[in-house]
């Protein structure tokens, strides 16, 4: 995976140093002000770990080890509709394997990837504690249970207004 380098803009930057400041630049908030990062910029790029990292007066090594750790951050920008396969066991067995391939022929993407007009990227989870549905997906915030291979363009047809 290529690491994209991008500039942030003097907004950018002041915006970071406003969450920071609103934790009071505690290290210990470390985790607070990656989420509030990733939620106004979408992910956690290098460079917005940079800043942290100069605010907080904590090592970008530390920050870096942070985010690739814990799943939900993301150091590569999602789609404005992130679609993500739940693979645990139940999911798995009832066929979700099936439903990540054809998201992926579908979209014409692999894991991890996003579309070139930003519309859709693919994730797939291990459990989303929604075993009674399996196998589920989730496109945003909304679930969708029992989901067939069959049902994939339906699903993706919601999103193309």
């Amino acid at each position: 995976m290529s690491t994209i380098k991008i500039e942030l803009r003097q907004e950018d930057v002041a915006k970071i140093k406003e969450i920071c400041a609103s934790f009071n630049n505690e290290p210990q908030e470390l985790i607070n002000v990656l989420h509030t990062c990733q939620q106004h910029f979408g992910y956690l790029p290098a460079e917005v770990q940079e800043v942290v990292s100069d605010e907080l007066v904590v090592p970008v090594a530390k920050i870096y080890g942070v985010v690739t750790f814990y799943s939900f951050f993301t150091m590569t920008p999602k789609g404005k509709h992130p679609v993500s396969i739940c693979m645990g066991t139940a999911c798995y067995v009832r066929g979700a394997e099936k439903v990540l391939d054809e998201f992926k022929k579908e979209l014409g993407l692999q894991v991890g990837e996003t579309t070139k007009d930003g519309k859709f990227s693919l994730s797939s989870l291990r459990c989303v504690g929604a075993c009674g549905l399996a196998p589920v997906v989730l496109v945003g915030d909304k679930t969708y249970g029992r989901v067939a291979p069959d049902d994939v363009k339906n699903i993706l047809k919601e999103y193309e207004k």
